[in-house]
């Protein structure tokens, strides 16, 4: 019994991961699909990732060769200045850039000790070190701390004492910290 047990366990560790990791994505390719009507009567699952894909290539073609950056930068001085547009706008551009801009911010991987006198750490990454402008000083960092098993996360001022840089690469810390600690780094 003891073997067929250890078995169903090592069957799960095999199956779950595949078959969720399967469906999520089967699952983005039907949301996907979905958001071009024209597309989805077709029945070509995954036609609508390629056209979205062909579509943001086009658009960055276009913008760099045909209409050029004082366009592309016109029309987000115009997004910047609208009060709620503004808000959606640069939160968007800003969570891009941290990811595929020439700025990345999740490059910075540090362990973090929240309260002075605790030998507790957490795992973040360094997003600002310049916080004088908001009357931190310079003794201040902005450090995001990843959740476990999600993309969200929180943000916390900190005193550069408190944080302590990690040598690994960025992509390789989130991997850690969205599996919990069991990915490898």
């Amino acid at each position: 019994m003891k073997k067929i047990v250890n078995y169903f366990l090592q069957g799960l560790l095999f199956v779950v991961p595949i078959v969720v990791t399967i469906y999520v994505l089967y699952q983005l390719l039907y949301w996907i699909d979905n958001l071009l009507p024209f597309l989805s009567s077709l029945r070509i699952p995954g036609l609508g990732i390629i056209a979205v894909l062909v579509f943001i290539t086009v658009a960055g073609y276009i913008g760099m060769r045909v209409l050029g950056n004082p366009l592309f930068a016109y029309i987000q001085h115009l997004m910047e200045r609208a009060p709620l547009v503004k808000l959606i706008f640069t939160s968007v551009k800003d969570l891009i850039a941290a990811f595929v801009g020439e700025k990345k911010s999740f490059n910075h991987p540090v362990a973090v000790k929240l309260e002075k006198n605790s030998d507790t750490e957490r795992i973040g990454f360094i997003t600002s070190n310049e916080l004088e402008q908001l009357g931190f000083g310079k003794e201040k960092v902005a450090v995001y701390l990843p959740f476990s098993y999600s993309f969200m996360g929180e943000l916390v001022i900190l005193p550069r004492e408190n944080v302590r840089k990690i040598d690994a690469s960025g992509p390789d810390m989130i991997k850690f910290v969205i599996s919990g600690g069991v990915g490898q780094v």
